[in-house]
């Protein structure tokens, strides 16, 4: 993978977010893929299951009151390490999150374990 490679997942990762489409989910991910909303979690196991997350309507987030923005930080063979925010303003006020991902491709370009990190930014800060 190159910082290149790993910044279109990215923005299709983002894409995908954005349209809730099924289609879209399904075509970042292997089917074995583990992913993790946080470090600590048991990983949601296996495409399907993570597109049925992801459509869950408890974890969707209205049309226009978010914006992101992720680029590679480092990338090495099938390891990256992507960087960026994302920003709110919503029902539930305006914030800003800072975001780490922890990413490893199989060989095709398709994410097989997905981690996200990730910090509140402290208000005024």
């Amino acid at each position: 993978m190159t910082h290149e490679d790993v910044q279109g997942w990215l923005d299709r990762y983002v894409d995908a977010w954005r349209s809730y489409d099924e289609s879209a989910i399904a075509s970042l991910f292997t089917d074995d893929v583990e992913y993790r909303y946080h470090p600590w979690d048991e990983p949601v196991r296996g495409r399907d299951a993570v597109v049925a997350e992801w459509l869950k309507p408890e974890n969707h987030d209205d049309p226009g009151a978010w914006q992101a923005e992720y680029r590679p930080w480092a990338v090495e063979d099938t390891r990256a390490v992507a960087v960026g925010t994302s920003r709110y303003d919503d029902a539930n006020g305006k914030r800003e999150y800072h975001n780490v991902f922890l990413i490893e491709f199989d060989d095709d370009g398709w994410c097989r374990s997905f981690t996200e990190v990730y910090a509140l930014r402290p208000a005024g800060r």
